[in-house]
């Protein structure tokens, strides 16, 4: 078995990047291309087996041999990226066992290792998988939207990293590792690859020695695409890239003993990405949940449902004002939808869109890093300084808004706007001058996010022929790490490391917004009815108008995180005794701290704001406001704090069986601190925080050459109890997250063989099993009913929230639908009193119906539906007599237990395998490699509910490239395919919340991408 440093010829490297780097002919003459077969080794004519390389590693923070490190880790070198068309993470994590990386719904992705990911989300979450750059961690990293170039290597570690990494990750670490200056000559190479969506990419590498001690390297790459996704609504391609990336390096070694590297890196994308793909839906047409729990369908929510429809339904805003403000309406909770019309689409790369994404980020990278070598002991230091920023929209549910249903309500706002019915309803003119300046006809002016929060009101906003509803997210971002190391090589039995990490990160105005012409609707009629004294009660015969012309701030869903700030420090080490060569004894200890400040505040349409006011903010009533009838007023500033320390660590025993084969057995506890849940409109029952986690991680393995190196055969077992893992889930239109506890059990196995020089065949498979362990009742945002047929899920019109109510004794269902209409009834009738004015709460007539059955496919086992208003109907509950008794309003709903339910993103299997043979051209050594991969992965759930609708099927991605080397790798030409049967693989879901309608976002796997590609090295 031959053993290889790839970081000493990295000079020969094509200009790489994470994916799809260098021609095998490189790596031929940097490795003696010992995993892809070179013409040196007699191109194919031998029928000797031929070793496999053995790449050295730095999993324990020391370069050693990856068969020699007791840890499940996997290694690709430059080579191997290239020859298995690993361009980015959604290739990477095709060939990792138990291993799912996808994005997710906030311009963010996540690494899920042995079903354990970064399923908690918010600014205050710690990732589960450590991402770091040459060993140190970073924060919010765009590395997964550039494809990969020129790096050295790219390690991944599965299992928690209890002592040496990061902030103690709990599924593992990914390492990327950059190439370095090559101090011995000078270095070039040049790759252009063309393909279908005209994609254009162009990579280079640049490797200079200025001295014998100081080198320098520049590398880039450059992306430019057409989109994957088609839209309907205008022919346009959507989702297409226009990235760049630059990274330059400089080496100096002043002497033999001390090494010092700086990096600087930028990366930059403004494209028109999508960052999600698809919104999956099986319509509710009684509107109560928009979308029905049942399956996923290719339907759109029904809108409904959503906030910003019943906000604007007849019913509401009679309640509100009378029939005369009921006139108003843009639509009636019982008739049509505005998505109605749209086209039922199944292909996950067709959308039906008015508004075009917008996607823009970047980042910077400088890290510095000093080596010495002092004899018995080494030192390492190492900084680096981090900045990202983001801001990205997209159509919020990716459809068309029909217009037409709109016309009758604003026809009558530009009537009353024209003093039609009097001149205290005159004040519409001012809604309709902000949102119609031209008519009921069109162009709608939707707000725009813009500090003041004052939106279309105030002039910010963005007008087009249809009305419009999309989404923002941004965020921007600094961090500083610093780290020492100090590693002992002394000659006896015993050595050590010992080493300090800190970080400072924070990030300001980590926001996500929804604007929507509805919401701004309802921002401008709900604010002339504050205006009259109306909104929330009846004014009094003579009262005077309580506030001046008005609309409501902000006039757009904003969860504004305003500052998040983190500082952590870990202090670690680890002994290692070897009382003889072949046994190895491992202990390590970790402590971690850290503390976490959040300050974060939650506003839509909540407080008055006299026209003509340029911040909302300094708005007289911003800080009094406090509205009727249940309404939720402005919510203040939160300012919160947590701290959070923990001691972990790790126990190894490996024996060396024989020079090529090596046991391993592990004990390692790994932890992830606690975070900061947002704030939340309106307050539900959730709690300020949720808990850290903690795992009991044991693993048996074993790694193995065999057939004189000919073959490796590497094998794991682990098992997993878990306390506390972090999970994620939309309430109130804030993503908040649960602690549940969970066991996890799996086994690896990883080969590569290499019979002849010629043929390399590489084969992965695993296995995992995961459950909730232990009693947690949640509930479950897709089924407030919690699987009773018994209960009545409520729309709650005034906010688009659901409630339940539930008979106290189980099967009685008609206590409840009795109450619901009961309850309805006095609403219609106008009976119900606000009790602190002793007005009624709204005024008659509003037409609620009563209960309705959902449909036989719904998956809600026969429970039915209402609108109505739950303060409503917890109040009847608390007052004596009021109603029915016997029931029971559960504002959040009926809470299932998670036991015995599969972790999300956890795939039961993997299996994956690829074979190359390396053809001798006889033409003065060149050759000829044909290379096919294919993937298989099982199915999972995108959810830790469960069920049908969160259910992610199985799939298979094929891939396959023909590559001509020419003599001593000075060049190739490349033909690839990736995706060859065209799999519309689904990688990860998220469910959005009950006032939006409940529709499934999901992320993909790209298309099938082929084309060809060529290169120079010298």
């Amino acid at each position: 078995m031959t053993r290889i440093f790839i970081r000493k010829r990295t000079g020969f490297l094509l200009g790489a990047a994470m994916a799809g780097l260098i021609a095998p002919s490189v790596a031929q003459a940097e490795e003696a291309s010992k995993s892809a077969p070179p013409a040196a080794e007699g191109g194919g004519r031998a029928s000797a087996p031929a070793s496999v390389i053995d790449i050295v590693v730095t999993a324990q923070r020391e370069s050693q041999s990856l068969q020699s490190v007791p840890i499940s880790v996997s290694a690709f070198t430059a080579e191997t990226l290239q020859r298995q068309q690993i361009d980015n993470s959604l290739d990477l994590q095709l060939s990792l066992p138990n291993t799912i990386f996808t994005k997710n719904n906030f311009s963010k992705s996540s690494f899920t290792i042995r079903g354990i990911g970064d399923l908690c989300v918010g600014s205050s979450c710690d990732s589960a998988t450590g991402i770091t750059n040459n060993e140190l961690p970073l924060f919010d990293t765009r590395l997964f939207e550039v494809e990969y170039f020129d790096l050295e290597r790219v390690e991944v570690l599965r299992g928690p990293q209890g002592t040496l990494f990061g902030r103690n990750a709990t599924s593992g670490v990914v390492n990327f590792i950059t190439a370095k200056p090559d101090l011995n000559g000078v270095h070039a190479s040049g790759e252009i690859e063309y393909g279908n969506y005209d994609s254009r990419k162009v990579k280079g590498m640049l490797n200079l020695p200025l001295t014998q001690s100081l080198g320098a390297r520049f590398a880039g790459i450059y992306v430019n695409r057409d989109g994957y996704t088609k839209n309907l609504h205008d022919g346009a391609r959507l989702d297409g890239r226009d990235i760049y990336a630059v990274r330059a390096s400089l080496r100096w070694e002043p002497s033999s003993s001390t090494t010092i590297d700086l990096l600087g890196y930028y990366f930059h994308e403004k494209d028109n990405r999508l960052r999600i793909q698809k919104q999956k839906c099986l319509r509710d047409p009684t509107g109560v949940l928009g979308c029905l729990p049942g399956r996923l369908g290719n339907d759109y929510t029904n809108n409904n449902a959503t906030f910003g429809g019943t906000l604007t339904s007849r019913e509401y805003l009679t309640m509100q004002g009378g029939p005369g403000i009921g006139a108003l309406a843009l639509g009636s909770l019982y008739g049509p939808d505005s998505n109605l019309g749209n086209p039922l689409i199944a292909d996950p790369r067709t959308v039906n869109t008015d508004f075009h994404p917008t996607f823009f980020s970047d980042e910077i990278q400088a890290q510095l890093r000093i080596e010495h070598d002092f004899g018995p002991v080494t030192l390492k230091v190492s900084g680096q300084y981090q900045r990202t920023r983001t801001a990205a929209s997209q159509d919020y549910n990716l459809s068309v808004n029909n217009a037409a249903l709109f016309l009758p309500g604003l026809s009558t706002l530009q009537a009353y706007g024209n003093g039609v019915a009097g001149p205290s309803l005159a004040q519409f003119g001012r809604v309709a001058a902000a949102l119609i300046p031209n008519g009921p006809a069109g162009p709608y002016c939707t707000s725009i996010v813009e500090p003041s929060a004052t939106g279309a009101f105030g002039g910010h906003s963005l007008c087009s022929a249809t009305p419009q509803d999309f989404d923002r997210t941004s965020l921007f971002g600094r961090a500083f790490t610093g780290e020492a190391i100090v590693a002992s090589k002394f000659d006896g039995p015993f050595n050590f490391l010992v080493g300090g990490i800190y970080s400072d990160y924070r990030n300001h105005n980590a926001d996500y917004n929804v604007n929507a012409f509805n919401i701004d609707y309802a921002a401008g009629v709900l604010g002339v009815l504050t205006s009259l004294g109306q909104q929330g009660g009846q004014a009094a015969a003579g009262q005077p108008v309580t506030y001046p012309t008005v609309f409501l701030a902000s006039p757009y869903v904003r969860n504004n995180s305003q500052l998040f700030q983190l500082k952590s420090y870990g202090l670690f080490g680890e002994a290692y005794f070897e009382p003889n060569d072949r046994l190895k004894l491992t202990a390590g200890l970790r402590y971690n701290h850290d503390d976490k400040s959040n300050r974060a505040r939650n506003t839509i349409i909540s407080f008055p704001v006299p026209y003509g006011t340029a911040n909302a903010f300094d708005s007289p009533f911003f800080a009094a406001y406090d509205a009727d009838a249940g309404r939720p007023g402005i919510q203040p500033v939160q300012q919160r704090d947590a701290t959070f320390g923990e001691f972990t660590g790790r126990a190894v025993i490996d024996f060396q069986v024989t020079p090529r084969n090596l046991l391993y057995a592990s004990y390692s506890r790994g932890y992830k601190s606690g975070g900061i849940n947002p704030p939340l409109l309106p307050i539900f029952n959730i709690s300020d925080s949720f808990e850290p986690e903690f795992v009991n991680a044991l693993e048996v393995g074993s790694k193995n050459s065999f057939l004189g190196g000919s073959l490796r055969l590497n094998a794991s077992a682990f098992y997993y109890q878990y306390k506390g893992l972090q999970l994620s889930r939309i309430v109130s239109r804030t993503s908040v997250n649960d602690n549940v506890d969970a066991d996890i059990y799996g086994i690896e196995l990883e080969a590569i063989a290499r019979p002849i020089p010629a043929l390399t065949v590489n084969i992965n498979a695993s296995y995992l099993h995961t459950k909730v362990s232990s009693d947690r009742y949640i509930t479950n945002p897709r089924d407030p009913s919690g699987g009773r047929s018994d209960a009545v899920i409520v729309k709650d019109i005034s906010n688009g929230s659901n409630c339940t109510v539930v008979p106290n004794t189980a099967g009685n269902s008609a206590a409840s639908n009795n109450f619901v209409n009961f309850v309805n009834g006095e609403i219609n009738a106008g009976r119900v009193v606000n009790s602190s004015t002793g007005r009624p709460l709204f005024r008659p007539g509003a037409g609620l119906q009563g209960t309705t059955p959902f449909p036989a496919d719904s998956g809600l086992n026969g429970a039915t539906g209402a609108y109505s208003i739950c303060s409503a109907l917890a109040s009847y509950v608390a007052s004596a007599g009021a109603g029915p008794s016997g029931v029971s309003v559960l504002t959040d709903g009926v809470p299932v237990n998670l036991r015995g339910n599969r972790l999300p993103q956890a795939p039961d299997f993997k299996v994956s395998a690829g074979a190359q043979y390396v053809v001798d051209m006889g033409t003065g050594g060149s050759t000829l490699v044909p290379r096919v991969d294919v993937i298989l992965t099982g199915g999972s759930y995108g959810s830790v509910f469960n069920g049908n609708a969160n259910r992610i099927p199985s799939y298979v991605i094929v891939n396959a490239q023909l590559q001509l080397n020419g003599r001593d790798d000075r060049w190739f030409v490349r033909a690839f395919v990736q995706n060859l049967t065209d799999s519309n693989a689904i990688t990860g879901l998220y469910v959005s919340d009950q006032p939006s309608g409940l529709f499934t976002n999901i992320f993909t796997l790209e298309p099938r991408r082929y084309g060809i590609a060529a290169g120079v090295n010298f």
